[in-house]
């Protein structure tokens, strides 16, 4: 279990081999051992549910959902502040642990704990919100819309920010009263569950009320079609969240999907000073290598003038030159190793592709391990794979225009539609681009990797189904409306 074994808030003797549901119990889909990316060394071994598993465990969550409806909603938001707390005070050990299980920096786990206690915070005062509106009516009546939990909602998370995207999920579902089983990916089942589970578990929640089922497809299909559920909030690729989608159809439940992307970046050609450039140069690799690249919101496509992308091609070759990669537990890094041989090869593969369509690579393409090197491809054109599709890579992806209809065009050309960005030195022109893209996020003088907490969070087309988790967007996502009508005595009708 390497250096976990000690007693601690995160004391690894608890998910041994097991799950959190609704205490820590052994799995009857056996064991899973979790791999730290940067050494391939086992970092810990927890249990991997399977169909049995989810089905008992939604069993419990619709049994203990009520009492937790019904709790006192001072004392609900009580118990979330405290885990807000928890975060806080145990930050060094947390963000350590999220640091070697993702391979990310420990600037990334440190900010994933951050805001972990933040999403707490948030959804405390969420519990504390107005519920519902007072409706006009006939006199004699009081008419009510109120917003009702929908019981058990299923939770599916990815790997790549496992605490945040669980947990941005988790808490506000909890606040509005419901139940959560939560199947966070099995590549990082402690940083994308069960720090959560302990958390909560010390923060006083009821037992029952969040379970931690660490699983493969069948446990997430078991999950999405279970009776007991009633809502699903995935997030992850495309092709999964469509067969989610379905599923959900098919059983009549309310999904939520935030799924990938191919968010563009554009730099316009009034960014010309050497200032200017070398900030254009910094939000590129900012927002194309933070993570190895493994973020839904990623800036996949560099959408830049002609005239300004000869200097921001050297600019970005010299940072893909000099970046320190390494261990990003134990050296002071800026991009650590990629999840899985799995994404190296199909990242190397896209990459090698577009070199041969006529791509040219100006730094990078290659790898050492899963420690893939920052890459720069320049002459990226449409019909590409570097430009058609999404890299979850350390790849800048160029591509140069003549005119702000071209870049529109080129931004545009896309099933996706996330995230984006403008940089340009008149605000007016930038936002007028940005009006004209299909995207569900825009930044105006910035790059595409943004997130606040408390900003509805969500894409167009491909990248979701219209629906936003974070910010005022919660209370609609874990929620549903119920009309009520109350008279002092029942009347009489004609027949």
């Amino acid at each position: 279990m390497g250096a976990f074994d000690a007693v601690s808030f995160l004391d690894a003797t608890r998910w041994l081999s097991r799950v959190y549901a609704p205490t820590w119990v052994d799995a009857l889909g056996g064991t899973c051992e979790v791999k730290e990316p940067a050494t391939g060394e086992t970092l810990t071994t927890v249990g991997l549910a399977n169909a049995t598993d989810i089905a008992a465990a939604t069993q419990h969550a619709a049994e203990a959902q009520p009492a937790w409806a019904a709790m006192a909603p001072r004392e609900r938001a009580a118990i979330l502040r405290r885990a807000g707390e928890l975060f806080s005070r145990h930050m060094v050990e947390l963000a350590v642990f999220v640091a070697r299980e993702t391979g990310g920096i420990m600037a990334k786990a440190e900010h994933e704990v951050r805001e972990a206690a933040t999403l707490c915070h948030l959804a405390a005062g969420m519990v504390l919100q107005p519920q519902g509106l007072t409706l006009p009516t006939t006199p004699g009546r009081l008419n009510i819309a109120r917003r009702v939990p929908h019981g058990v909602v299923g939770v599916i998370s990815p790997f790549n920010f496992p605490l945040i995207l669980s947990l941005r999920a988790v808490a506000p579902a909890l606040a509005a009263g419901n139940a959560v089983v939560l199947k966070p990916d099995p590549q990082t089942p402690v940083s994308g569950g069960f720090i959560m589970a302990r958390v909560f578990q010390e923060a006083g929640l009821p037992a029952g009320v969040l379970q931690v089922l660490p699983g493969g497809p069948e446990a997430g299909e078991a999950l999405v079609t279970d009776p007991h559920v009633r809502m699903i909030q995935f997030t992850g690729s495309t092709a999964v969240g469509r067969r989610i989608g379905e599923l959900c159809g098919k059983h009549l439940k309310k999904v939520s999907l935030e799924l990938g992307g191919k968010s563009s970046l554009i730099v316009l050609d009034d960014i010309t000073s050497e200032a200017d450039l070398d900030r254009a140069a910094s939000n590129v690799a900012w927002g194309a290598w933070l993570h190895q690249g493994q973020i839904c919101m990623a800036s996949g496509r560099i959408l830049v003038h002609e005239k300004v992308a000869p200097a921001l091609i050297a600019r970005l070759v010299a940072k893909a030159t000099h970046l320190p990669m390494g261990n990003p537990a134990t050296a002071q890094v800026a991009l650590g190793p990629m999840i899985n041989a799995r994404q190296v090869a199909r990242a190397l593969a896209i990459v090698q592709d577009s070199v041969k369509a006529g791509a040219k690579l100006e730094a990078g393409g290659t790898h050492d391990g899963l420690f893939f090197k920052p890459t720069v491809l320049s002459n990226v054109r449409p019909g590409m794979r570097a430009f058609q599709e999404e890299v979850f890579g350390p790849v800048v992806n160029l591509t140069t225009f003549s005119t702000d209809d071209e870049a529109v065009a080129l931004a545009n050309d896309t099933e996706y539609g996330l995230s984006a960005g403008v940089i340009s030195n008149s605000i007016a022109r930038a936002m007028a681009i940005g009006d004209r893209l299909k995207t569900g996020m825009l930044h105006i003088n910035d790059q595409t990797v943004n997130d606040e907490c408390t900003n509805p969070f969500g894409g167009m087309g491909c990248s979701g189904n219209g629906g936003r988790v974070g910010g005022p967007a919660d209370l609609d996502e874990y929620t549903q409306w119920q009309w009520v009508t109350v008279k002092g005595e029942a009347p009489q009708y004609p027949f």
